[in-house]
């Protein structure tokens, strides 16, 4: 693979591959240099990579091992599995207000889930990464990432649901 192939290949992958690794690592410059890592990777690993047929799905197993990678080891000790807050839409102050109380209430109940069920939500519903990607990427059968949202989603509505009830009451 030349530098040419090599760059149209991962330009856009790129971009997924931060956010995936700044949902696990939260850090912006955390994030940046684990991409710039495994873009050093895949480059030294460019002449194999002909082989591989779905380069996207390869490339971000690669982040996302790299970044878990990082979570573990003792230079990132002060780092923690969280979600990120999204850009938003320009709103009135009160609405915008609202909906960043009940994102951050999702993303913490999201944080709540067991971290197989974080990363499945994380690339399906927040991503849209198709379930053979998420296959790929998470190294898992398609039965299991099927299993793992379903029950991922479950877990959530449910704690939702009980949040509301709460709240209400």
């Amino acid at each position: 693979m030349n530098q040419k192939t090599f760059i149209k290949t991962f330009k856009d992958v790129q971009q997924k591959m931060y956010f995936l690794s700044k949902r696990l690592l939260t850090s912006h410059e955390e994030a940046a240099d684990a991409v710039q890592e495994v873009m050093v990777r895949l480059w030294e690993k460019r002449f194999q990579l002909e082989e591989i047929r779905n380069k996207e799905a390869y490339a971000m197993q690669m982040v996302k091992n790299y970044s878990l990678d990082r979570l573990k080891s003792k230079q990132a000790s002060h780092l923690k599995i969280v979600h990120t807050n999204y850009d938003s839409e320009e709103r009135n102050i009160e609405d915008e207000l609202e909906r960043q109380g009940k994102v951050k209430l999702v993303q913490n109940m999201i944080n709540e889930l067991p971290e197989k069920y974080r990363m499945i939500i994380q690339l399906r519903d927040i991503q849209r990464y198709d379930f053979e990607a998420i296959e790929k990427i998470l190294d898992m059968k398609a039965t299991a990432v099927r299993v793992g949202l379903s029950r991922a989603r479950k877990l959530l509505k449910e704690k939702i649901e009980e949040q509301y009830k709460t709240e209400i009451a």
